[in-house]
């Protein structure tokens, strides 16, 4: 039977892959992902798992290793987090296009510099075009429910890429919450083992991995990359749909809250969306038609479902909590706004950058931001496209 629990993010994760039994196990600490191995480690040491964890001189070898026993044929993963992630920057592309089902469980944290070891989602939007997808969790419930399907979608035949299960930096991965998990026995039966076709230990078999590609094949290589982080749409709500008949909770590619008959949109990822459902219900109870569109699969990215489900608003706020430094707004702004433009949603849309470095997000600003959606229906005026909320006021530097 599901058991009701009281955990924090990180330990949650570390059950959920204390369930599955990986193959390997190799890690690196930085705050905040930390925990996850610490957890882990324990199981090793009890003999819950028979994991072979190793422990590594960095990040870069983390990732090397995971990647080794993933083209061996085994069931790999690594967690980490901001500088961490930056560090893997080579080899996570590498993984990646040699179509390796291994998986991260990353912690959001704002990298450097200057140093800061809080939330924001500049580490993961960093790599976001690495060739990785990318689930991020809104809260400690979603972090272990998302690193139980992870590998389900992974080592599907028709995606066969790294899965990074994304949660926020201190806000989930510390925090402790109310919470379920599944009994050890369905979890097993739902994930089963990885079945490798094609590996490196196969003595029927002469395979090599990441070979060098000259420029007659390497553009066909990425384009099969393309059409496997296509295939993963449908596989992730496929296996989003399984994972539903035995937890009861259900996960697509995105999550839409109060929208059916919404005039007013926010388009946010993560922990902050609890926060945006919570000003919905209080602005709801005073009759205002306000919704939210969260989204959960950022690779591949869903870009008609949004777009569809903000059809019939008439002004959308997207929030980023990364700034790209185009100077135009964040990453989940660019893609969005692409999104309603070519899918003919013509609501009138603005970028906000929040949150950056842990920076607090309160309900009276996410009601701040349905205010400023109201003023730009009501004036026809949408002004800067591009803005920052919550930074400090001029007599407060």
């Amino acid at each position: 039977m599901a058991e009701k629990v009281f955990l924090s993010g990180n330990e949650a994760v570390a059950i959920a892959l204390r369930q599955i039994n990986p193959d390997v196990f190799p890690a690196f600490p930085i705050t905040p992902s930390t925990e996850v191995p610490q957890y882990f480690s324990n199981y090793v040491s009890n003999g819950l798992v028979d994991t072979e964890f190793i422990t590594v001189e960095s990040e870069h070898s983390s990732m090397s290793a995971a990647m080794g026993a993933s083209a061996a044929g085994a069931r790999a993963l690594t967690a980490t987090s901001s500088a961490g992630l930056a560090f893997m920057w080579e080899v996570l592309g590498v993984a990646a296009s040699a179509r390796m089902p291994l998986a991260l469980a990353a912690v959001c944290r704002a990298l450097t510099g200057p140093l800061n070891i809080n939330c924001d989602h500049s580490d993961t939007m960093g790599a976001r075009d690495s060739g990785w997808i990318q689930l991020y969790a809104e809260d400690n419930q979603e972090a272990y429910d998302n690193m139980l399907q992870a590998f389900l979608i992974a080592e599907n035949e028709d995606v066969m890429l790294p899965v990074m299960t994304c949660q926020d930096g201190f806000i989930t991965s510390h925090a402790v919450n109310n919470m379920e998990i599944l009994d050890d026995k369905v979890v097993k039966k739902f994930v089963g083992e990885r079945e490798p076709k094609d590996y490196l230990l196969n003595p029927d078999e002469n395979f090599a991995v990441g070979p060098y590609a000259v420029s007659d094949y390497y553009m066909e290589s990425r384009k099969a990359q393309a059409h496997a982080m296509e295939c993963a749409k449908d596989v992730i709500e496929k296996v989003g749909k399984d994972f539903e008949k035995i937890s009861g909770r259900k996960y697509g590619l995105i999550e839409t809250y109060e929208m059916d008959d919404a005039d007013y949109a926010i388009v946010i990822i993560g922990s902050a969306a609890g926060t945006v459902k919570q000003t919905i219900d209080m602005m709801r109870a005073d009759g205002e038609k306000v919704g939210l569109v969260k989204i959960r699969a950022f690779r591949p990215f869903p870009a008609e479902k949004i777009a569809e489900a903000l059809k019939g608003t008439k002004a959308v706020a997207v929030m980023d909590r990364s700034e790209a430094f185009s100077t135009n707004g964040g990453p989940v702004g660019a893609e969005t706004m692409q999104a309603m433009f070519l899918h003919g949603c013509d609501a009138k849309a603005i970028n906000i950058m929040y949150g950056i470095g842990g920076r607090d997000v309160k309900v009276e600003d996410i009601k701040g931001v349905y205010e400023t959606l109201k003023d730009i229906d009501a004036s026809g005026n949408v002004g800067e496209t591009y803005r920052y909320m919550g930074l400090r006021d001029k007599e407060d530097k």
